[in-house]
């Protein structure tokens, strides 16, 4: 059993590495967006980022703090054992269900530095549907072929599930948790915010056009498959960008790099608008 550093949450910021505190400002930030997006469940779900160079750490919300509250200094640092190593002391512990679900996929997947679990309203409804997610819009059609399901079982508390859960997930960056809600999985927290983003406006689209009780026009096959092309993993930009474009973003024409990390820095500048607490 690891020794447990406890600190005050005002003394945090000298006592973690560069790298880890400006994963902090990050993981605290993806809560506050979520929290602005409408993506809650009171002090439930949960967000994990693995700390990057770390050996099996990561950090995720103390159970019983709102999205909107929660800061760089407030996440509590754990590992994939459960042990937790550095505990603010603002008196909050680890929702058990953050170690069962995200350890194992952590451990799973080294590719992954984040996780995003949640139970929206338009996240469940889908999930509950035998169809689960369609590709009735263009916002849906980019997860065509890419989600991976998982049948109900019961809360996520269950070390023997949770090993069903990573392989039910794969190599798939989405899973749909049947009856329960949603998961995704980014190599970094801007990615894996803006999976969760986009998957749950597919969501709320799918259940406003199912609610209109008319007839649904389907997409030809063709244009679904131009689609999931088109959002392969990078950001569409022109084929002489380079050319002429004085200003070009390197991440926009990298696979995996474009979506969420390009978009990330305006997010920032919001949240700093709103509030800059998170980054405390």
């Amino acid at each position: 059993m690891n020794a447990v550093l406890t600190l005050p949450e005002a003394e945090l910021r000298g006592h973690v590495s560069d790298v880890e505190w400006a994963t902090r400002v990050d993981l605290a930030a993806c809560y506050r967006l979520l929290a602005v997006y409408g993506m809650t469940d009171l002090i439930y779900n949960h967000v994990s980022a693995r700390i990057p160079g770390s050996e099996g750490q990561y950090l995720i919300n103390p159970y019983g703090m709102l999205y909107e509250e929660i800061t760089a200094s407030s996440l509590v640092k754990i590992d994939v054992q459960g042990n937790t190593l550095l505990q603010p002391d603002h008196g909050y512990s680890v929702n058990v269900a953050g170690f069962y679900l995200h350890a194992p996929i952590h451990v799973a997947r080294p590719d992954v530095q984040c996780i995003v679990h949640t139970h929206t309203r338009a996240g469940t409804a889908v999930s509950a549907l035998s169809e689960g997610l369609l590709p009735l819009s263009q916002t849906a059609m980019r997860f065509h072929g890419c989600v991976a399901y998982h049948d109900f079982e019961g809360p996520a508390i269950n070390g023997d599930e949770c090993g069903r859960v990573v392989g039910d997930l794969g190599p798939h960056n989405v899973l749909i948790l049947r009856n329960h809600g949603l998961l995704v999985c980014g190599a970094g927290i801007a990615q894996a915010f803006n999976t969760m983003y986009w998957l749950e406006n597919a969501c709320r689209i799918q259940v406003d056009i199912l609610g209109c009780n008319r007839a649904i026009h389907h997409p030809a096959t063709s244009a679904i498959a131009n689609t999931v092309s088109c959002f392969s993993g990078e950001e569409i930009t022109l084929a002489n960008e380079s050319q002429t474009n004085p200003v070009l973003n390197a991440a926009a024409s990298t696979r995996h790099g474009g979506y969420g990390g390009l978009e990330w820095p305006a997010l920032l500048r919001k949240l700093d608008r709103l509030d800059s607490s998170y980054r405390s």
